[in-house]
């Protein structure tokens, strides 16, 4: 649709102006610093940072109805700089020109219903935001298109010439850093750290296709980040993980993307996240306490951050109810299956207790709640999931168990509508269920198989026939009829059906 063609009041806002003043706030002594460098802890304390737009009173001008409006109004829009997560620009990204933006299929993911069986077993409506449809197949992909659109912003006004990209990962990150760097190329180059064995296979393909450069080190993430803040500190390099306060900026698009699928009446819903390095739980809190700020929805959903019980750091601060006798303490995790969340020490853990406050505040009573489960739960809940029409990861299965947790504590009541993250594609942690269906998960993991739950296929040939078709060596005439027939009484046997009756035979 032309913009010509829209409603004469909202022509001048469908193409947003960069108005807004982005600075990076410390989130530990509250210092200020200018965005025109690449810049991920404050140089004074060495706490990490946020973007803060000291212009953002200027959205309030407008009532959130009227911004209600212009989102609605852009989703008809083609200017691809507004198609994915900068259909919020003034909210994101107000400081990068269109002509910057990144765009490479990212955000507005499909939200799906549970059916009836699901919505039944767990006693409330709920829907699967799935994540892994985004262009690496996983929610890493609303971060870098914000933080490599920032880089590309500057590199179009000269501030910066060459960049070598890097992150630690596992798995996921690594993907979304390598894709978006390589549409960048030649003035971006990507590495990755994975930890050595830690990263499924089709997860390492992903960088590795991108041509990226791919180190693998012995540990677990929390050592790959360690040494990829030792290179952000010593050497010119842009650090790509969620301690980037860029990453942060384009996760808040999840949430303003479910409020525009609910018609921005956010009152009722209860929006499930898995926690990692804690990213995207803070983008979360973020994105609605803006669209609260600015009057775009009247009231904060609650929010349901969920860990497994081997990786559960933020769940044990949470779990003391008094806030001042509250110590964060870093993990050793064990093996998951939730491997993003398989972090003991996340990087954005003041930002979580920074927003956790303030939402609650804002909100007047506790929205803020956190769950732990068992591998065993995440394994079962996601099959569970995807026997019933879903493509949820093991990060999908964490929070459907984590969703059964909220509800047997109260947390999340039968009148509520959830909204689940899956945070990838379930392709990406097949091979988990591989191991769950042919029982032979490593004892650290604490998984058993439920039989009900296992799905293996079944060869069927049968035993009368002296000949079977083989590649190169096909049946002909009567033997290959002969096959078909066999072939199709053995399978009818199988799954307990009965031939036709008579002339009532149907086709299709």
């Amino acid at each position: 649709m032309k913009i010509d063609e829209f409603p004469k009041d909202i022509q001048p806002h469908l193409l947003p102006s960069h108005e807004g003043r982005l600075v990076y706030r410390c989130l530990g002594c509250a210092a200020q610093f200018e965005i025109e460098q690449l810049l991920y802890v404050c140089p004074e304390c060495r706490q990490v940072l946020l973007l803060e737009d000291t212009n953002f009173e200027r959205l309030k001008a407008a009532s959130g109805a009227f911004w209600r409006r212009i989102f609605d109004y852009r989703k008809m829009l083609t200017v691809p700089a507004l198609r994915g997560i900068y259909r919020y620009h003034e909210f994101i990204g107000p400081v990068i020109p269109l002509d910057a933006v990144l765009y490479l299929g990212e955000g507005h993911t499909p939200v799906v219903s549970a059916n009836v069986p699901l919505r039944d077993e767990l006693g409330i409506d709920f829907y699967f935001k799935n994540d892994g449809q985004n262009p690496s197949a996983s929610f890493k992909d609303r971060g870098m298109a914000s933080a490599l659109s920032y880089i590309h912003s500057l590199i179009r006004r000269g501030i910066l010439s060459e960049v070598l990209a890097v992150c630690a990962s596992t798995g996921d990150t690594s993907a979304a850093a390598a894709l978006y760097g390589a549409y960048l190329k030649p003035r971006v180059k990507s590495a990755v750290l994975l930890p050595h064995k830690k990263v499924t296979p089709q997860q390492l393909s992903q960088p590795l296709g991108s041509g990226a450069t791919v180190f693998e080190i012995p540990g677990v993430f929390d050592d790959c980040m360690k040494v990829v803040e030792a290179l952000s500190d010593e050497y010119p390099v842009a650090l790509l993980n969620s301690k980037n306060a860029w990453r942060i900026l384009g996760q808040e698009s999840y949430s303003y993307e479910i409020a525009q699928d609910f018609e921005y009446d956010v009152s009722r819903l209860a929006v499930v996240v898995p926690i990692g390095n804690a990213g995207n739980i803070t983008a979360v809190m973020s994105g609605f306490l803006k669209f609260w700020e600015a009057g775009v929805i009247t009231a904060l959903p609650k929010i349901v951050g969920v860990q497994s019980d081997h990786a559960d750091p933020v769940v044990r601060y949470y779990r003391e109810p008094q806030a001042d006798r509250r110590r964060f303490a870093p993990v050793t995790v064990r093996a998951s299956v939730a491997q993003a969340a398989m972090i003991g020490n996340p990087v954005s853990m003041p930002r979580v207790i920074h927003m956790v406050e303030r939402y609650n505040q804002t909100a007047g009573r506790q929205r803020v709640f956190f769950a732990a489960v068992t591998e065993q739960e995440i394994m079962d809940w996601q099959l569970a999931a995807n026997r019933n029409g879903h493509i949820a990861c093991t990060h999908g299965g964490e929070t459907l168990a984590g969703l059964r947790v909220a509800r047997e504590r109260g947390w999340v009541q039968p009148g509520d509508i959830a909204v689940l993250d899956s945070t990838a594609h379930a392709l990406k942690f097949s091979g988990f269920q591989d191991m769950y269906f042919e029982n032979r998960f490593p004892e650290e993991f604490g998984i058993r198989p439920n039989p009900a739950l296992i799905n293996q296929p079944v060869y069927i040939r049968p035993k009368d026939l002296e000949k079977v078709p083989a590649p190169g060596h096909p049946l002909k005439d009567e033997e290959f009829q002969r096959f078909v027939r066999r072939t199709a009484e053995d399978i009818a046997d199988r799954l307990g059906l009965r031939k036709h009756a008579g002339p009532g035979r149907h086709s299709g």
